[in-house]
């Protein structure tokens, strides 16, 4: 289906009132459908002192970078150098002691956030979190809160650093190289990366910590520390440069939307293939759920690197289908595909409130009406 004008401008004024009410100062949305890119929006300011949105712009992803190092080992197990049941100590051996319950962790139940060490003291470090030695270490260091296998509990941090060393371990590159090679260079998204290379300038959109959930409504007691200092963590160029698989990848919209349109495409786009649709399959199908995540304390639905859709309070549209699979990210930054509907959707924003449902709402407020709208 084509959209025509009007229905552009119909998703234009939605992204332009979210933005008018005070919920970011800078916000990208991009749409891909049947294999075109078909919306591609940016508004507001980058920065809370001015500038101009653009959808060149980079932000901080947060953990939308979650699939990106997930795509890495999808390719290895599609390479044959390693097997999701394998346990993770076959290729890191120091990870855990010979016969303990640690040493039973598997890929496959790190990538669905089912290994049983979703948080532990290197979570607070963040001192520590851009020397990749010390994040190493920690994870070699930490034990079980759950069984493996047991209990679907999301991996905030340890997903990517568990992830990243598998990556480096089989390859001898970090995650940040081999995704560039492998996965990032041959779709064209030009502007993304886990984290800012070396060379490359510090051109990232400011985050800003909001305090107010909404202009309507009086603020919580403590509402506003999470926001400001997660913002401001990530607003600095040392974590911005680190390696954080989990968390600081840095991009577009645009790049996002290319990525999810080419894995709802069983793994290829334009011509440039990444992944098998058997690889794809395996990637995106439903592999852990829960009605209690023992992290987050509400239902939770997992594939491999991937959130699935199919609950009520998730970010997937108010009628949320169990054939989507995406990843959210801090604040209202979201990307899904749908491979049923031929639509891949990004939306990415620099502010970052407290409350779940602040984010969810307005998610899906924009993921309703590009679903009307490609219907």
């Amino acid at each position: 289906m084509t959209l025509t004008d009007e229905d552009r401008e119909h998703l234009r004024a939605l992204f332009e009132r979210q933005l008018e009410v005070g919920l970011h100062h800078g916000a990208q949305l991009a749409v891909y459908h049947e294999g075109d890119l078909v919306v591609d929006f940016a508004g507001g300011q980058p920065h809370p002192d001015g500038g101009e949105e653009t959808s060149d712009q980079r932000h901080v992803l947060f953990s939308c970078t979650k699939p990106y190092a997930g795509v890495a080992v999808h390719r290895l197990a599609e390479q044959g150098e390693l097997d999701y049941d394998d346990p993770l100590v076959e290729y890191w051996p120091a990870f855990a002691e010979e016969g303990s319950t640690k040493a039973e962790i598997t890929i496959r139940q790190v990538l669905s956030h089912q290994s049983g060490i979703p948080f532990g003291e290197f979570d607070e470090q963040v001192g520590g979190w851009a020397d990749w030695e010390a994040a190493v270490a920690a994870m070699e260091d930490i034990e079980p809160v759950f069984e493996p296998g047991t209990q679907p509990a999301y991996h905030a941090m340890n997903y990517g650093w568990l992830v990243g060393e598998l990556v480096r371990r089989v390859t001898g590159q970090s995650v940040r190289e081999y995704c560039a090679e492998h996965v990032f260079e041959p779709l064209g998204m030009d502007d993304t990366g886990i984290g800012l290379a070396p060379d490359e300038d510090p051109d990232v959109a400011t985050l800003h910590g909001f305090a107010i959930p909404d202009r309507c409504r009086e603020p919580a007691d403590g509402l506003e520390a999470e926001p400001a200092d997660s913002a401001a963590l990530f607003n600095s160029e040392t974590i911005q440069r680190a390696i954080i698989p989990a968390a600081n990848g840095i991009g577009t919209a645009r790049d996002m939307a290319r990525f999810y349109a080419c894995i709802a495409n069983g793994g290829e786009l334009d011509g440039t293939r990444i992944l098998a649709e058997e690889t794809v399959a395996e990637a995106t199908r439903l592999h852990a759920e829960a009605e209690v995540d023992g992290t987050l304390e509400r239902p939770s639905r997992y594939a491999l690197g991937f959130a699935k859709g199919g609950l009520p309070t998730d970010r997937f549209g108010t009628v949320s289908h169990e054939h989507q699979f995406g990843h959210g990210g801090l604040g209202s930054s979201f990307a899904w595909g749908d491979p049923q509907g031929e639509v891949a959707f990004a939306y990415v924003t620099n502010g970052i409130r407290d409350g779940a449902f602040e984010h969810h709402a307005r998610v899906t407020q924009l993921v309703d009406a590009v679903r009307e709208l490609v219907a």
